[in-house]
């Protein structure tokens, strides 16, 4: 008989937006289950929970508190403002809860390394939830990346995520509050730019940034536009644009000595249960004419990336608490070096546009 796959049970701190996702994806998971919901309200964590069909079996609490003190939450996923991340965290970490935090992670490197440290110390896992790199797909175009043949030595990356908001949200949304989440667009879809970077470059930190004008502020100082360009000492370069002000974007091209790749929706894919992405290689001009043969790349999943991204977390704390297993560093590290940059960048912005060192 086959043995049963072990389940870890969720907290969640909050009713954001997001978290009707991630708890829809924490149900799908085939290793997760949903154990509590904590709220400054009790009644806005019940009806949080009605209408997102957590099992009846799920608490709901008043308070973020209840659900740390919880013995039967292993984990939890924290989707408040960035700016109560740091607390919340870490008070996750030293009551023995894995932690699933929301990105931006912190308002800067220092943060998070309290975040992290409070993890490591502890014995529990630390992820940052961005959802794409979860996806098959990831998975595939990274092959492409590092086939020297087809691809060749990565040269030049650009992304960028923008989306349009509404007045109501350019006005009241916590992504513009300085209080709340002091970070604007750049913690909120420049992570998303600056970690596809850092993953086509292999997360090969760049040597430094250089935020470009253009910066476009809110009545509050806080970001809701910017562009920069990464810089590493072999040649690479890198430029992003993130913003709530432009039609929506989702776009990333790789380039290499060999070969491209292109895709239309790296963070979020058009269809749930496949993704696409286009290559090419040894494109150059034929008799005065683009030789173009761009070559369609299709990746299946049972599963949204979301679900994927849970079910991975999940399987890492199982086997920290069913096989004794230490924490995965990769992911921790991985958000710190998004972090960094996300730093220098907001840096070079505060120097009026210099250029700044990425120091590790």
């Amino acid at each position: 008989m086959a043995e049963a796959t072990p389940v870890i049970r969720f907290g969640i701190l909050g009713c954001a937006d997001i978290a009707r996702k991630v708890s829809r994806a924490i149900i799908l998971s085939p290793n997760s289950s949903l154990s509590a919901i904590g709220s400054r309200s009790e009644s806005k964590a019940a009806k949080f929970a009605e209408d997102n069909g957590f099992p009846d079996t799920a608490k709901a609490y008043g308070s973020y508190e209840a659900v740390l003190e919880d013995p039967d939450v292993d984990a939890v996923y924290i989707p408040l403002p960035t700016s109560l991340h740091r607390k919340w965290a870490v008070l996750a970490a030293q009551k023995k809860k894995h932690v699933l935090l929301e990105k931006p992670v912190a308002l800067s490197v220092s943060e998070l390394d309290e975040i992290l440290e409070a993890c490591e110390s502890n014995g529990v896992q630390f992820m940052d939830a961005t959802m794409w790199m979860h996806h098959p797909r990831t998975a595939k175009m990274k092959e492409f990346l590092l086939d020297s043949a087809r691809f060749g030595e990565l040269k030049s990356v650009s992304s960028s995520f923008t989306y349009r908001a509404k007045k109501e949200f350019l006005e009241n949304n916590i992504r513009v509050k300085p209080d709340l989440d002091a970070l604007g667009a750049l913690g909120d879809v420049g992570w998303y730019c600056i970690r596809s970077i850092l993953w086509a470059a292999d997360f090969d930190l760049p040597n430094s940034v250089h935020a470009l004008r253009g910066t476009v502020f809110n009545q509050a100082g806080v970001i809701v536009a910017c562009s920069a360009s990464l810089h590493w000492e072999s040649g690479k370069t890198a430029t992003f644009h993130c913003s709530f002000l432009a039609n929506m974007t989702m776009d990333l091209t790789a380039v290499g000595t060999n070969g491209g790749l292109r895709l239309h929706d790296f963070v979020i894919p058009f269809e749930v249960n496949r993704a696409s992405f286009v290559t090419s290689v040894a494109v150059g001009f034929e008799n005065l004419v683009t030789g173009w043969e761009p070559i369609p790349n299709v990746v299946a999943t049972e599963l949204p990336q979301e679900t994927l991204m849970v079910k991975e977390f999940s399987r890492l704390v199982g086997n920290i608490k069913f096989k004794g297993a230490e924490p995965e560093k990769k992911w921790p590290t991985l958000s710190r070096k998004t972090q960094l940059v996300i730093d220098a960048v907001k840096s070079s912005i505060d120097k009026g546009h210099a250029i700044v060192e990425v120091v590790e």
